[in-house]
């Protein structure tokens, strides 16, 4: 199924999960096999099978909790953040629920988690104002970079470059192969400048074109190239809370992000309009993800929603696919 802005003014709710008691904080698709990842205040780490669209498994995590949650390239390896007992990343074997890995070195919570989707390695940053570069294969850390307290890191997905976004509007980009150089380029947001805020969030879009930025009410989609920003988005949220989670379509056609009156709104990256808005959550859905290669959308406040195309709509209720069907 080709995405448009018709196909996505009719997704909807497919499947609600009413698992745990506290908020879900994270989440991850896996890129390659039909699995999803959640992590919760509860302490509960939750794969779903998003073929069925059932949940697969439960871990808890009472010890340490869990946070930042992302699948490393095995289906049964995720890598998570600590809530509790210390700030160190831990890598988590979901067959026999055992740790593999413990990587030390954060004296403070970690604000962003990210793997490459090339290599074993992985990137955190944390309110202590560092950005570690680690290996999967090593306890130690491989690279270090003093920032203001706070960043917020990504890899794009190539797994060449990572973006390192601070306050004031600073985005910088540096060469995943040799980040002691410093950063290759630099972007501000004008809107930003001299403002303290700290952004949340950055993402790159699948092609490697757009740069989103997200901090407290506002959403930024600058030009992966040239730094300038190509839309603003306003989510609501007042000053000083935490901006919700972008996302982008595989096809890098849309932006998403949840918003303070609930809803999940959806932009086009050509120009920045509004093309849609899903109403469903009773909470602020600030966990989102759109599952790479499918037309599916995760969401989750206290409930994870699974989003699918309403093929009644679309006029396609003969040859309704299972849920997390593939696009063609």
């Amino acid at each position: 199924m080709e995405l448009n802005e018709h196909v996505v003014r009719c997704m909807g709710l497919a499947r609600v999960f009413k698992d745990n008691v506290g908020s879900i904080n994270s989440l991850d698709f896996h890129r390659k096999d039909d699995l999803m990842i959640t992590a919760d205040t509860d302490d509960g780490i939750r794969l779903y099978n998003t073929s069925s669209g059932t949940q697969q498994k439960m871990v808890h995590s009472k010890k340490y909790g869990a946070c930042h949650i992302t699948f490393t390239h095995h289906a049964n390896s995720v890598l998570h953040a600590s809530t509790k007992g210390g700030h160190a990343l831990r890598n988590l074997s979901l067959h026999d629920n055992r740790y593999l890995r413990y990587f030390q070195g954060h004296e403070a919570s970690v604000t962003s988690l990210s793997m490459s989707p090339r290599s074993d390695a992985f990137i955190s940053a944390s309110e202590d104002g560092q950005m570690r570069l680690w290996d999967l294969r090593a306890n130690q850390c491989q690279g270090f970079l003093a920032c203001p307290p706070g960043p917020c890191c990504t890899f794009d997905e190539q797994g060449l470059v990572f973006a390192v976004a601070v306050h004031s509007g600073v985005i910088k980009l540096f060469d995943a192969r040799n980040c002691a150089a410093g950063p290759f380029t630099t972007f501000t947001v004008p809107q930003e400048i001299n403002k303290p805020a700290t952004f949340r969030h950055v993402r790159f879009s699948l092609d490697g074109k757009w740069l989103a930025a997200s901090v407290e009410g506002r959403l930024y989609m600058l030009d992966a190239f040239e730094g300038h920003v190509k839309a603003t988005m306003h989510t609501g949220m007042p000053e000083g809370s935490s901006a919700p989670e972008p996302t982008f379509s595989p096809d890098s056609k849309f932006l998403l992000s949840g918003c303070e009156d609930k809803a999940i709104r959806i932009w086009s990256t050509q120009n920045g309009q509004e093309v849609a808005a899903w109403r469903g959550h009773a909470g602020i859905p600030t966990a989102l993800k759109w599952a790479p290669q499918k037309v599916l959308v995760a969401s989750a406040c206290a409930v994870l929603g699974m989003w699918l195309p309403d093929f009644e709509k679309l006029g396609m209720a003969t040859n309704i696919p299972p849920p997390g069907h593939p696009q063609r």
